[in-house]
């Protein structure tokens, strides 16, 4: 056998936006079923993720904790960030890709879609090459997030715009003023600026936000009425109205 055909699979896996059922049947067989489970987590915390799969994983699992050496310390636009980054993930995409081969399959454990704005995309980048890379797809996060204010987020024609509300206050003017529906992510502590933006855009009374979409502590608030908002798992929403019957 060639060594390329002992090479293990690393398999970047979607969990859905919060609760275990909304996992897909491929994405649960791989989760009970492969004894190497990787995960993203900020440093003494459990981890999103790991929580999501808590009780699916088979008793001899081995659990691979990465844990970011950077969250919110330091300013997204300081050279150091994506410095300290990047060093983690070649560091991540190095033990994965050892593993790999040496015959072992693994899965990593994603939040939402493993291709929409996660970690796992930058190991996929940096493992081409280096080891099989599959990915399956989860429900994102923003799905969740709408289907929990019981309305759709689009209609006929509906232009929808995905933000994130780490951009410029006036970048978030302009794309909230001109689109018919919207999600808004990255809220955290810039909710004052994108509060502001959304007002400016005189679209505040549309607008809803959504903490913890699909998990037990699932709240969801017109953002007139909110005066905090969690500085993960936070989704900002404005619903399209556009053509129907």
């Amino acid at each position: 056998m060639s060594a390329a055909m002992q090479m293990g699979t690393i398999h970047g896996v979607g969990l859905g936006p919060g609760a275990p059922d909304l996992l897909s049947v491929r994405a649960d067989r791989l989760v009970r079923g492969t004894r190497q489970i990787a995960y993203f987590r900020k440093a003494g915390r459990p981890g999103q993720a790991r929580r999501i799969a808590e009780g699916l994983l088979r008793d001899d699992a081995v659990e691979i904790a990465m844990e970011y050496p950077v969250t919110t310390e330091i300013p997204v636009s300081d050279p150091r960030y994506n410095e300290c980054l990047s060093a983690f993930y070649a560091e991540c995409t190095e033990r994965l890709a050892q593993l790999a081969s040496a015959g072992e399959d693994i899965v990593v454990l994603c939040e939402g879609d493993p291709f929409f704005y996660g970690s796992f995309m930058h190991l996929h980048s940096r493992l081409a090459g280096l080891a099989p890379v599959e990915v399956v797809p989860g429900i994102t996060g923003m799905a969740g997030a709408w289907n929990a204010t019981g309305m759709p987020i689009t209609w006929g024609d509906d232009v929808l715009t995905v933000a994130m509300a780490t951009l410029p206050e006036a970048e978030l003017v302009r794309r909230i003023r001109d689109t018919d529906a919207l999600v808004v992510m990255k809220i955290g502590r810039n909710l004052p600026k994108l509060r502001r933006a959304v007002a400016a855009a005189g679209r505040e009374q549309a607008a809803w936000l959504v903490e913890y979409a699909a998990m037990p502590t699932q709240r969801v608030t017109p953002l007139a009425q909110a005066t905090d908002v969690t500085p993960y798992f936070s989704i900002l929403l404005i619903h399209g109205q556009g053509r129907r019957p």
